[in-house]
């Protein structure tokens, strides 16, 4: 059983920038590729990043975040990060962590592709 915890979340304004960070425990067989998400209430849950943490591959990216944010992963400490730059109200919402998901580029912002999800951070953007 994978098990997520997201942490960094807060609030800032517009220009600023957070890290969000996501530590993984547990052990799966399948895959390793690990995403970010966002919600915000009324929409449905948007793909932001993915990435593989065990390969050199690339990563994915929403057209509304790219240049912005970067994810990344620290192996040794079992962490994927967000990085989020140049932050905009609109990038309001609540960010998840998931786990065990597609990571190609057509299916990699499919949440519902991810079989693990953390219980999510709050991010805040105000103008």
């Amino acid at each position: 059983q994978v098990q997520l915890v997201e942490s960094g979340g807060g609030s800032v304004q517009t220009g600023g920038s957070l890290r969000l960070s996501c530590t993984r425990s547990g052990y799966t067989y399948s895959s390793n590729c690990m995403g970010w998400f966002r919600q915000t209430p009324g929409k449905e849950r948007e793909g932001v990043a993915a990435m593989y943490i065990t390969s050199g591959g690339g990563a994915y990216y929403a057209d509304s975040v790219k240049g912005r944010f970067t994810i990344s992963h620290d192996n040794a400490k079992n962490t994927v990060y967000l990085q989020m730059n140049s932050l905009k109200p609109e990038d309001t919402a609540i960010y998840y962590c998931a786990a065990e998901g597609p990571c190609d580029a057509h299916s990699w912002y499919w949440g519902y592709a991810y079989d693990y999800w953390g219980q999510g951070t709050q991010v805040t953007v105000s103008s």
